[in-house]
Order: structure tokens, then sequence, then C-alpha cells
């Protein structure tokens, strides 16, 4: 630590912490919803990403490896198994021979819908979730979280009930 660093407090631990909590409770539910639904956790991400693509209904495999943070060799194997098991298919792209287009099949279409419906209301406890957690991060930006110590008025307390539930 440098002099002009400020010490890391514990709410800022207790903040990071329960983050990193809430975000794997999220992603292991959603893991687990898309196994229920006969997907690989790649495969609905890749659902995902495609159907949420911004401004049109399809992505290339370059701009897929960008929003899932993997290789582009990594996403062409679970496009290539998702068109095996009729989720998507590629098409050239009209202007452009060199892109490849990846679009959703009907069939990835109806999964990724139920698969959106079930994760509606996950989201919703996440929601709450992240809005204690933005609650206590503007609080330790605001530098209303110092040292608590007995009878010390500037701190905020995180009840242990504001995360439960994730």
């Amino acid at each position: 630590m440098t002099s002009t660093q400020v010490p890391v407090t514990q709410a800022e631990y207790v903040a990071l912490a329960q983050f990193r909590y809430g975000l794997r409770r999220f992603l292991r539910f959603s893991e687990a919803a898309a196994r229920a639904h006969g997907l690989t956790p790649q495969q609905h991400q890749l659902l995902l990403a495609i159907k949420g693509f911004p401004g049109r209904q399809w992505a290339t495999v370059n701009e897929l490896a960008e929003r899932l943070q993997l290789q582009q060799h990594s996403v062409v194997g679970i496009v290539d198994r998702s068109e095996h098991a009729s989720l998507v298919f590629r098409v050239s792209h009209a202007e452009d021979l060199r892109v490849t287009e990846v679009h959703l099949t009907p069939d990835g279409e109806r999964i990724l819908e139920s698969l959106t419906v079930t994760h509606r209301e996950e989201l919703k406890r996440t929601g709450e979730f992240i809005q204690t957690f933005l609650r206590l991060q503007s609080a330790i930006e605001d530098n209303d979280l110092a040292p608590v110590k007995e009878g010390g008025e500037n701190h905020i307390v995180v009840e242990p009930w504001e995360f439960a539930g994730l």
C-alpha cells in the first residue's frame, strides 16, 4: 500500500464478498435452469447473446466471442454443437461473404423464451440484492463507512437479512 492509497475497510470487503456471492447465486441458478431445459449453460448464453444483440436478431462468431468472453474457436465449437441440436443456423452475410451470421431456429427461440420466463423471478430477487449492494457501495464511496467503533455514529449496518434469500 502506498502512502496515498486509502486503506481498504471491512465494509468494502463485506460489499465485495456479498456482490460476488449474489452474482454466483444467480449464475448457479441460471446454469441449473439451462440444464433443466436440455442445454449447456454455454448454449443458453449463446442463444441469449444472439437474441439480445443490439439492433438485429443475429450475431457473428466474433461478436459472440466478445459477448461470451471466449476465444473465437471456443465459440465456433458451441455454435457447431448448437447447430447440431437445431438451436441455431448459419448463413453468409448478404453483402460480405466473409461474414457468417448466426441466427436462432424456432426451437432455439422457444427454449430461450421458456428459460427467460424461468429467470424472471430470480432476476427480481437479484435486482433487490443489487439495490442493497449499491446502497452499501454508495456509502463506501461517500466515505460514510468509517471503521465501526463502539458507539460510532457514522456507519452503515448491513443486516444479514438484507442479503438473505439469495
